[in-house]
């Protein structure tokens, strides 16, 4: 009983708020692939861009303007960028037959402009976001802060939303068709262009929102969103290409053996425990949890 309470459930819990973050971040990695069958390199970059708009907009230190209107904008100003990354680095290439690799340089090179222009803009100087909800609460009897509580109840929301969206509104059904087959959605009457803007827009944003959330909870730095960035590959990569339920499933496992790991290896081996165990599964499963051949 006492393995349960001080081992066992702070551990589930622990995974539960990163498998959250994790999936919140990794799926509009997925979207973009699923879309335009692309890898969007500066998606960490873009969780950083969010959580200093956001201090910006916001905080006291900032304008001043409230944690709410800080939220709105960041998310806005991140899916801008996005729109912009997709019609000037991305789209002048995706009929080259070298797509996918110009599409990883040309996103890169967006990432590091990113990450210098934050480190001009804010300087190298440590910020943190206030939590959006303030106090503390428990889940299972485990105590933990309510800005986490309310991560954990907000990312399976938010991720539903988009599931449904892309399942049966109209612009969804339109995305998931361009990613299917270009040509014969262009033929059908379906502005490519306009949907893949759309899909870039929609990840973006769910990036900037990555960010800001998990500004609350780290401090923000001009390299914050290298280490989510390659969280959420891994966790796209583990969970399935091109399957928006696999990058949920792979999210939360993701998290789960992340929390193991610190618990029982340490913090400084528990990334190569993340990849070891990708690396395994894409030997058994090489598409992944979820994902097709």
């Amino acid at each position: 009983m006492i393995e349960l309470e001080q081992v066992v459930l702070p551990i589930a819990v622990s995974g539960l708020v990163l498998g959250s973050l994790y999936a919140l971040m990794a799926c509009g990695l997925a979207l973009v692939w699923s879309t335009l069958g692309t890898f969007n390199f500066a998606h960490g970059a873009l969780m950083t861009i969010g959580a200093y708009a956001a201090w910006q907009i916001g905080t006291a230190d900032g304008w001043g303007l409230g944690a709410a209107a800080g939220l709105a904008l960041g998310v806005a100003v991140c899916a801008g960028l996005g729109c912009l990354i997709e019609a000037t680095l991305v789209r002048p290439f995706l009929t080259h037959r070298n797509a996918v690799l110009l599409a990883v340089i040309t996103t890169l090179a967006a990432a590091i402009f990113l990450e210098n222009f934050a480190q001009i803009t804010w300087s190298a100087r440590i910020k943190q976001l206030p939590p959006l909800v303030e106090g503390d609460t428990t889940i299972a009897g485990v105590a933990l802060s309510a800005h986490e509580a309310m991560i954990v109840v907000l990312a399976p929301l938010l991720l539903l939303a988009l599931w449904a969206a892309l399942r049966f509104s109209r612009i969804g059904r339109a995305i998931t068709a361009v990613g299917q087959n270009r040509e014969a959605a262009a033929l059908a009457g379906i502005n490519v262009r306009a949907y893949y803007l759309t899909a870039f827009a929609i990840s973006t944003g769910l990036a900037g929102l990555a960010g800001i959330l998990l500004g609350s909870i780290r401090f923000i730095v001009p390299t914050m969103g290298n280490e989510p960035m390659v969280k959420a590959l891994i966790v796209t990569i583990f969970g399935g290409l091109g399957s928006l339920a696999g990058t949920v499933v792979g999210a939360y496992v993701i998290g789960f053996l992340e929390a193991i790991s610190v618990y029982y290896v340490g913090l400084y081996w528990t990334s190569a425990v993340l990849f070891l165990v990708m690396i395994v599964v894409l030997l058994l499963r090489p598409a992944g949890l979820i994902g097709k051949r």
